[in-house]
């Protein structure tokens, strides 16, 4: 029997299971340019759609994932946070990655760290995974900035095999086992944005 992560909660942020009122919204962030910057490209509604279907379908199976991102004060969709499965060909294939995206709106508030965090406790706590990975590109140092927040380390970098040849198939891996998230985190060097990780 699989344990179930619906809903998990932070002070200021619900992550929870996707719902049909979040399409419009992750839609419109995922056709932002400065939102995917550092992804190879915007999404259309349809893709945009495809991406809740399939984050969905793991929570539904796994328990746990990607979950959508809610301001609790306002119940506004930030976009998402949570743990995804490592794709395969790269460093880490077969384990988790935590990331994030958020919509532009929710850049420097420090929600992508508050709500990494949960997810961390839920991967490294509760589900009990060894380790956890995040990965993105080289030139995307807010996201590094959010890593080292949460404590991971620099891993090493590599180039990614489904992303074009470009300045963003150069990315950087970073790891945080179960082990060192009992230490003490490094201080916090201020808000980033929000867009990256996953």
């Amino acid at each position: 029997m699989i344990r179930r992560f619906d809903e998990v909660s932070t002070p200021r942020l619900l992550m929870r299971r996707w719902r049909e009122e979040d399409r419009e919204p992750f839609a419109a962030m995922n056709a932002d340019p400065e939102v995917m910057r550092y992804f190879p490209a915007v999404l259309d509604r349809a893709e945009s759609d495809a991406l809740v279907d399939r984050i969905e379908l793991h929570l539904v199976r796994h328990g746990f994932g990607l979950w959508a991102l809610e301001l609790r004060a306002t119940g506004d969709l930030l976009g998402f946070t949570g743990l995804n499965p490592m794709p395969d060909g790269v460093p880490g294939a077969g384990g988790y990655e935590i990331g994030w995206r958020l919509a532009r709106g929710a850049w420097h508030q420090g929600f992508a760290t508050e709500a990494a965090r949960a997810a961390l406790d839920v991967g490294l706590g509760s589900l009990g995974l060894p380790e956890i990975w995040s990965m993105t590109a080289l030139v995307n140092t807010p996201s590094q900035a959010v890593m080292r927040r949460l404590g991971m380390r620099r891993h090493g970098e590599f180039d990614h095999p489904r992303v074009p040849e470009g300045p963003l198939r150069r990315h950087v891996l970073y790891r945080l086992a179960a082990d060192e998230a009992r230490r003490p985190a490094p201080a916090a060097e201020g808000p980033a944005p929000g867009e990256g990780g996953a």
